[in-house]
């Protein structure tokens, strides 16, 4: 019983981390841009970064263990390279007019337009990490029950990788409401 709480302990507080970036909002003052800019740039470099370097690393170690040393950094390369291209092609298929990565001049949109958007990208960010909070919240809980000194250094690692989430999630929020509450 004991280890059910301390998993439960464990996966709670990687999941409140997301609650820590998220209070970033709370420092910044609603007439920043350069905030926003800043804050969304620095979180969208980290997750990049744990992407980058963490996850391919640890795809290619796993499938050189299961297909050898060529075979398995092969497979890495071509599933890296293949997403990298799935993304684009679904880039394309969004209509330019709804495309979020579309350049446009930020001047000429109005304000509530711009609003929206932003409020609607913190929105649907915030779906999407909830999403993929639950499957790290499970590997946590399950870590931790099997091996709790294992789960510790996880749970570090995903407390890291939340804390920009929930930059992502709260200061585009807050800037499309103005509400901290919001956020």
């Amino acid at each position: 019983m004991g280890n059910i709480w301390l998993a439960f302990g464990l996966t709670l507080i990687a999941g409140l981390s997301t609650g820590i970036g998220s209070i970033i909002a709370f420092f910044a003052k609603k007439t920043n841009t350069k905030f926003l800019s800043i804050s969304l740039g620095f979180s969208a470099g980290v997750m990049i970064y744990v992407s980058m370097v963490e996850i391919f690393s640890n795809a290619s170690h796993m499938l050189t263990d299961v297909h050898g040393e060529k075979a398995g950094v092969l497979y890495a390369i071509i599933a890296f390279f293949a997403g990298m291209f799935l993304i684009g092609i679904i880039d394309k298929l969004i209509p330019s007019e709804k495309n979020p990565h579309e350049v446009k001049f930020v001047e000429s949109e109005n304000e509530d337009i711009k609003k929206n958007k932003l409020k609607r990208m913190g929105v649907l960010t915030a779906l999407a990490v909830a999403i993929h909070n639950f499957p790290e919240g499970l590997a946590t809980f399950v870590a931790a029950l099997q091996e709790p000194r294992v789960a510790i250094p996880i749970v570090a690692a995903i407390a890291i990788h939340n804390i920009p989430e929930g930059i992502a999630v709260s200061v585009p929020i807050y800037y499309a409401t103005g509400s901290k509450k919001k956020a």
